[in-house]
């Protein structure tokens, strides 16, 4: 299945998608949740998958506003220099231990929708990535069995503001300006995708390719994250792992190359599907 969270008519949602329309499950609330999150922590995707065949009702992807895929994950959770590809251009030593760092809900946009070039900075830099979402509460998962705990995945763009990234050693700041990272356009469940180590990715900026690799290519591969971060904290429901960048960024090209106004930065990942932002600023 393919889940969306959008806003209809006023009201936010969450439907699963059918062909170019949408079932709404906000009338199916006290079945299986009101949100995407809510669903998930549930274990309502059954249920969702009997609605979706049974449901008479829906409405068209042209009347919906989409809304980042978990519009409020209780933990977004980044992975840095996680790419061979990735780690050769920056020229840094291979890592013994997978890079952590966080978002804030609020530094999310939707798809088809904008990311902001902040006022502060015009190092604003693409990151295109697979985002794992998490399907039910995880602490001390081995590797072994770490993707039973993956409700699915869907594209991320990790929009980084560079300059800022690198003011010290901690990349906070440059990770959370407010709406720089894209987050869609939906979440394909784990069983539609399979093995998430034979995905390609790729990044176009304006239309031309910028980045290109498959998932295999990652230091530290999902079920390797999963065991690692679990150990840390307690993975919940709705919390998503962004789980690195490949070779290709902005920064590491010569000259630079940076998204502006006007560009249209669009993250592809097979069998998941197509995010597109177009960048304005703030």
């Amino acid at each position: 299945m393919k889940l969306v969270s959008f806003r209809h008519a006023g009201n936010d949602s969450f439907g699963v998608v059918r062909d170019d329309r949408v079932v709404d499950l906000a009338p199916y609330a006290s079945e299986v949740g009101s949100t995407l999150k809510e669903a998930l922590a549930r274990n309502s995707l059954a249920a969702i998958a009997t609605i979706e065949r049974e449901a008479k009702v829906d409405v068209g992807w042209s009347d919906i506003e989409l809304l980042p895929v978990i519009p409020d994950p209780q933990k977004i959770l980044c992975v840095g220099i996680n790419y061979l590809s990735h780690l050769k251009e920056t020229g840094r030593d291979t890592p013994d231990k997978p890079t952590i760092f966080t978002r804030f809900a609020d530094s999310q946009t939707a798809h088809n929708a904008a990311i902001v070039r902040p006022a502060a900075s015009e190092k604003l830099d693409f990151e295109g990535e697979l985002a794992v979402v998490i399907g039910r509460c995880a602490r001390h998962v081995k590797a072994a069995n770490a993707l039973e705990y993956i409700a699915g995945y869907a594209c991320y763009n990790d929009g980084s503001v560079r300059d800022w990234q690198r003011h010290a050693s901690q990349l906070t700041p440059g990770k959370n300006f407010p709406r720089t990272g894209g987050f869609g356009p939906w979440l394909v469940t784990a069983d539609e995708v399979g093995d998430p180590s034979t995905l390609s990715l790729t990044t176009r900026l304006n239309g031309e390719v910028v980045q290109q690799a498959t998932t295999d290519d990652l230091i530290f591969d999902i079920p390797t994250l999963i065991e690692y971060i679990s150990t840390f904290t307690e993975l919940a429901p709705g919390d998503v792992i962004i789980t690195g960048t490949t070779g290709g960024v902005g920064a590491y090209r010569q000259p630079p190359l940076w998204m502006k106004a006007g560009d249209v930065v669009e993250v592809e990942i097979s069998k998941i599907g197509v995010l597109r932002n177009t960048v304005v600023d703030e």
